[in-house]
């Protein structure tokens, strides 16, 4: 079965599927609502609301199979090359674990990094610093975000972490007006050390405090960002050219991560990711949780042309993850041609999006609900809380329930204004708890099901040449803006020019 074959047979049991409900599906196959159901350490992940049945779930894992996503995840483990366009392994999972013997140099190599990184948490711990600034820009700067403001305490916390990433000058401005330079220290984050953002955010950041002294940076180039700040090299940690920047928040890119929830806490986040990397590597296809997650969001936007995903996160901490998840999936599957240059003969990424519960119930739920559009979701919510509110919580995961039931179910009315076509597919995720080890797992889940939609897609998940051709185009046109004369060819820009200095 070819890729287009596969997904032929998707078409075909759409087609077959028209017009049945989700209760028709949970009444005819009473059972899924356990088979769906899948528990991988602390995660718990039920696909029975999901508008596939038990024929086009059959059909969707013949389809890994005939892509080869078993032997996908053996060339990402063991370090191949499959980052083709860019020649560069894929090794994210060896900066956790040591989930395949033909990475062990790497994962020793990401072991050494981190111990160099906790005893820098640890002078800095000794210090008098109380604040950090960490600079940097997308996975330089998603990733730890999110962690950071998920799970750092309610109270306590040894170091308040602050983020600014974008070059916008507010952001840094707004920062560094609550901060004192005598007990502040910043980090610079960049994979290659030429990011605008970032350059011009740390030059910001170092003249505030007064020289680099109290600078420390992360990025695959350290002898650049160490020369570019004048930053002592024992500051300067290093990542590499195996981990892209989206993947990398398990590597150095974790600094600010470790100094806001504690080094410790920072390992029990990587475990959790190795726990599901090794879940991923050894189950089969069938009771593979990054597999089906992947494969009910081809069934998504393949079969049924779902041109949007959302992510319903009830738990505030979790309020970031849907703006993690919308770079870690868009500018890995925003692609338009296979490996090998040809174009692909189906639609990838839908656009994700989402917010926290309850909040976003009065926002855009009126359109989930009633609207014209039928819009898939994951909804992630936590079995224990750790705030002393219990009914607080209680309430929230009953919303989370309710929301669940009222889009699969719907609900009729004589009155048309007031009636819920239902016919709206979810999946329920549910963490024990939100700690790092659950969190871990959880983002890991979501990174291996990006790259199984690659495989069955036959694209690469790994690079990212669609963000560069606006970077350089900014780059011709800062000139312009500074008041040199600059020859500009497109008329629109010529104009949007002239009125900016008028």
């Amino acid at each position: 079965m070819t890729t287009h074959n596969g997904l032929t047979a998707l078409h075909a049991h759409a087609q077959r599927l028209q017009g049945t409900g989700i209760p028709s599906l949970l009444a005819a196959e009473p059972d899924r609502v356990k088979t769906l159901a899948f528990k991988v350490g602390p995660l718990y992940v039920n696909f029975a609301r999901q508008s596939y049945d038990r024929a086009a779930l059959q059909a969707l894992l013949e389809l890994a199979a005939a892509c080869d996503v078993a032997g996908g995840f053996a060339r990402l483990f063991s370090g191949e090359k499959i980052n083709v366009t860019e020649g560069r392994a894929v090794l994210h999972s060896a900066l956790r674990g040591d989930a395949s013997p033909k990475a062990a140099a790497e994962h020793a190599e990401a072991v050494a990094v981190q111990r160099r990184m906790g005893e820098l948490v640890q002078a800095l711990e000794a210090s008098d610093v109380t604040d950090i600034v960490s600079v940097g820009i997308g996975g330089s700067d998603l990733g730890p975000r999110l962690v950071a403001d998920a799970l750092r305490p309610a109270s306590g916390a040894r170091f308040r972490v602050h983020f600014v990433s974008n070059v916008d000058g507010a952001a840094m401005q707004r920062t560094l007006a609550t901060l004192d330079p005598a007990t502040t220290a910043g980090i610079l984050i960049s994979k290659t050390f030429g990011t605008q953002e970032t350059l011009l955010n740390g030059a910001i950041l170092r003249d505030w405090l007064g020289g680099s002294e109290r600078l420390y940076a992360v990025s695959a180039n350290p002898e650049r960002a160490a020369k570019a700040f004048d930053i002592d090299a024992a500051r300067v940690l290093p990542m590499w050219d195996w981990v892209g920047g989206r993947y990398s928040l398990w590597s150095a890119v974790g600094f600010p991560i470790a100094l806001a929830i504690g080094f410790e806490r920072f390992g029990q986040l990587l475990a959790g990711a190795a726990e599901m990397d090794a879940h991923a590597a050894s189950a089969p296809l069938e009771r593979n949780l990054p597999v089906l997650h992947a494969l009910t969001d081809i069934w998504n936007r393949n079969a049924l042309g779902r041109a949007t995903h959302a992510v319903m996160t009830y738990d505030q901490r979790l309020a970031l993850l849907p703006a993690y998840l919308q770079q870690l999936v868009m500018e890995s599957l925003g692609k338009r041609v296979k490996l090998d240059g040809s174009p692909v003969d189906a639609d990838t990424v839908p656009v994700w999006w989402g917010g926290a519960g309850t909040d976003v119930q009065h926002s855009f739920f009126q359109a989930l609900h009633q609207g014209t559009s039928i819009v898939p979701a994951d909804f992630i919510g936590c079995v224990h809380n750790a705030d002393p509110y219990t009914v607080n919580h209680q309430a929230l995961l009953a919303n989370l329930l309710a929301q669940t039931e009222a889009l699969a179910n719907g609900q009729d009315s004589d009155d048309p204004h007031r009636q819920y076509p239902g016919g709206r597919p979810s999946t329920l995720i549910l963490l024990d708890a939100l700690t790092p080890h659950a969190l871990g797992a959880l983002v890991a889940m979501y990174e291996h099901a990006v790259y199984v939609q690659s495989l069955v897609w036959g694209i690469n998940a790994f690079d990212q040449f669609g963000v560069e051709l606006g970077k350089q185009l900014a780059n011709q046109l800062l000139p312009a803006l500074q008041g040199e004369a600059v020859e500009i060819a497109d008329p629109m820009t010529r104009e949007a020019l002239a009125q900016l200095r008028a």
